[in-house]
């Protein structure tokens, strides 16, 4: 079995920074993409960022230039840098990993962790 526990959530006031991170433990043999995802209240879910095992990297439109996305191999996690946060960066972030564990290849996600955005 594989777990996702993500951390670095918080409230911070507009033109503020903060870091995700999500962590992977357990029977990983190889992380394949690996993907941050937004739900605001009354909204669906939103692709924020994603980075594939080669690296390349994908933003949506509104964080772009605000938003990095990384990845520690090694360590088997992954990063969501955020700086010059608006009140509408307010959601909660899941991350989301394509694992190779001893069970297969399989979709998992974080638990979440809420950002709030103050004016």
């Amino acid at each position: 079995q594989v777990q996702l526990v993500e951390s670095g959530g918080g409230l911070v006031q507009a033109g503020g920074s903060l870091r995700l991170s999500c962590a992977a433990s357990g029977s990983i043999l190889r992380i394949y993409d690996m993907a941050w995802y937004r739900q605001a209240p009354g909204k669906q879910r939103e692709l924020v960022a994603g980075i594939t095992s080669g690296g390349s990297t994908y933003y949506v439109d509104s964080v772009k230039g605000r938003f990095t996305i990384s990845r520690d191999n090694a360590k088997n996690t992954m990063y969501l840098q955020m700086n010059s946060l608006r009140t509408e960066d307010t959601a909660v972030y899941c991350c989301r990993k394509v694992v190779l564990g001893t069970l297969g290849k399989n979709d998992y996600w974080g638990q979440g962790t809420q950002v709030t955005v103050s004016s």
